[in-house]
Formats: structure tokens, C-alpha cells, sequence
């Protein structure tokens, strides 16, 4: 048995009826819904402003109905029209990003998956804790600028989608970055990024073993980003900077991956420290997280963060991935998320996948 995240009266909303998947219209929520949908679950998508048209591009995909907040920051009030119709929020990040962990963490109202983890992921400095009391190798942390000697990476807090990053080569070329908010100063490391997209059900009894349930791999991707795109050389920012373009690291689309056999093996052992380490922490991650690091020359995997919740990345793979396809084909990651939850409520065990 996993261990225990939502109690009882968080549950009794769920009592007698079939959980309702529940996330903002942004970032993963036509995968969210149309997994949800081929599970038989009910949706709902709460929607900033008004719904977005596209959704009526894709009927199968389109959440059963909307509910509409002003702002992000207001669908805490949503709470009990949401326990009213069973909903389980399912996090992503957009919905985490601007509402705030702080603030997602005290909705009263059932979460997909183990809500602490959110607080870990939007501290980047609590974050490292994490992994490196874990075992993972991870870039060398600068406390000061003036301790760097070799090229650096600026990274703000939370998920932002890579927007604000900083590429300096040196420490000169730091003096140049004006901080807007919490950051860290990274190693700049060379080689190739991969987003590893794992799902941690705390549910199975099979597969590759992890604490007391299973980790699997549902795919992987590299992404694109914005107007620094693959310019990753290290003069590239400066020429752009001499033409009057400041290069961001937005994140504007994803490209699919698949990792050389021989190295999945340094991937998954990766996998198992982190949750772990997370089970030791704070109970545990449950559902999915993305592990992002670079591999380098010598076939180091160095992580630079973790995502703990469903990633952009997974969009790929709405009908599966070549990796899904090896567990059960035609598996995204919104249905795997709904697939946990199904199998917890049959099994009466819905408070190890639900907090």
C-alpha cells in the first residue's frame, strides 16, 4: 500500500459518483480532457476570460463544460461549485505558475497527485535540496557572481516557460543581467537537453520497482525556444545583443526524442532516486514529472530541474509514444492520469493518488 495524501473529508466530495477531471484551458489540457474522456471520466475546464475557440476545433478533446474565473488568482473561490460536481484538479503548469504553488496548494478541493511537491518545484534552491540529497549530479550553483569562473546560466523561479533566462560566458558578461526576481546562477553545461516525461503510480505492483509502486517512462522531448532557438554556442548571445535582439529562452514548441537504448538504464536509475528521495521528504510524488538534463560527451546525465506535474513536452504524444506504446499503446499522459485514478477509485484507494 502506498501512502496515505488526501483524507477523508477532502474525499467526500468523490463519494458515489465517478471523479470529474478538472484543469484550467492551457498548456496540456486537450490530452487532460481527451484522456479523461476515454477512461469515461467527466471534465470540466475552467477557462480565464472566456472559453478559447479552438476547443470547438477539437471535439474530442473539448472539456464537457466550462466554468469562467477573471483571473487565475480567482478560482480558489470556485471551490465549492467544484466539490459540488466531484472535480479533481489535475495540475499543470500554467495552472500552478499563475496562481501561485503557495496558492494551488490551499484549493479545498481534491488534487491529482501529492499537492507538497508543488513547493519543492517552485523553490529552485529547495528544489536542489531535493536532488541532491538524492544522489543526482546536477551543474555546479554559484552563490554570487563572483564566484563564477566559466560560463553560466541565469534561471528564475517557478515554471515560466524559460522566459528571462540569461546566458553569460563568463563573468564579465554576467554584469549585464538585470534580476526582475528569486534566481539562481547555474553551470552552464555542454551537450545535448532531454525532457524525460515518468509516471510514479504508487498503484502498480508491477514493472520497474520504485519504493512501493512503479516508475514508468512515457516519452521524451527537446524543446524550442523562442528567438535563442539552437544559437546554445556561446558567442551567439552576444552577437544578437550587438544587433539589438535580447534573446529569450521562451519555450514556443516541443520536438520528439528518443534516447539511445544503451542509456535508458542511467535514465530510469535517475528516475528512482529522485522519488525515492521524494517519499522520504514529503510522502512521495505521484503521476507525472519530468526530469530535465543534459547529456554530455561522456554520457553524464546532469539534471538541471525537475517538473512535478504533466509537462508541455507529452503534447507530442496524445496517441502514444514510442516508449507508451511499450506499456500500453495509445497512451498519453492525460489518460494515464486518468487511468490512475479510475483503477484507485475501484480499488478504494483513491487517497494515495489524491491529496
Amino acid at each position: 500500500m502506498g501512502v496515505p495524501l488526501a483524507s477523508d473529508a477532502r474525499l467526500a466530495s468523490l463519494e458515489g459518483r465517478p471523479p470529474t477531471v478538472t484543469t484550467v484551458c492551457s498548456h496540456s489540457s486537450l490530452q487532460i480532457f481527451h484522456g479523461a474522456r476515454l477512461e469515461g471520466l467527466p471534465t470540466i475546464g475552467i477557462a480565464v476570460g472566456k472559453p478559447p475557440r479552438f476547443y470547438d476545433a477539437f471535439p474530442r478533446a473539448r472539456p464537457d463544460r466550462f466554468l469562467t474565473v477573471e483571473r487565475h488568482r480567482n478560482v480558489p473561490a470556485l471551490a465549492e461549485q467544484l466539490r459540488q460536481a466531484g472535480a479533481v484538479l489535475v495540475p499543470h503548469g500554467s495552472f500552478v505558475e499563475y496562481l501561485g504553488a503557495e496558492e494551488f496548494g490551499k484549493i479545498d478541493v481534491p488534487v491529482f497527485g501529492n499537492r507538497e511537491v508543488l513547493a519543492w518545484e517552485s523553490d529552485r534552491r529547495r528544489e536542489r535540496d531535493w536532488l541532491e540529497s538524492a544522489g543526482v549530479e546536477m551543474p555546479k550553483r554559484y552563490e554570487t557572481a563572483s564566484e563564477v569562473d566559466g560560463p553560466v546560466i541565469v534561471k528564475y523561479y517557478g515554471a515560466k516557460g524559460g522566459k528571462g533566462f540569461f546566458l553569460a560566458k563568463n563573468r564579465e558578461a554576467l554584469e549585464d543581467f538585470r534580476p526582475t526576481g528569486p534566481y539562481v546562477i547555474q553551470e552552464y553545461v555542454l551537450g545535448t537537453r532531454y525532457y524525460v516525461h515518468f509516471f510514479y503510480s504508487p498503484l502498480s505492483d508491477r514493472g520497474y520497482r520504485v519504493g512501493h509502486g512503479s516508475l514508468e517512462l512515457l516519452g521524451m522531448d527537446r524543446r524550442d525556444e523562442a528567438n535563442i532557438d539552437e544559437l546554445y554556442k556561446l558567442g551567439a548571445q552576444e552577437e544578437l545583443l550587438k544587433a539589438g535582439i535580447r534573446p529569450t529562452f521562451v519555450v514556443t514548441g516541443n520536438v520528439p526524442v528518443v534516447l539511445r537504448e544503451s542509456l535508458l538504464e542511467k535514465i530510469f536509475e535517475v528516475g528512482a532516486k529522485i522519488v525515492e528521495r521524494s517519499i522520504e521528504l514529503f510522502g512521495g510524488m505521484v503521476g507525472p514529472f519530468c526530469v530535465e538534463g543534459i547529456m554530455t560527451e561522456e554520457l553524464q546525465f546532469k539534471v538541471f530541474e525537475i517538473s512535478t506535474r504533466i509537462v508541455a513536452g507529452t503534447n507530442l504524444y496524445i496517441s502514444g509514444s514510442p516508449y507508451s506504446d511499450l506499456l500500453e499503446p495509445g497512451t498519453s499522459m492525460g489518460r494515464r492520469i486518468a487511468q490512475e485514478i479510475v483503477r484507485a477509485r475501484a480499488a478504494g484507494r483513491l487517497n494515495e493518488v489524491l491529496s
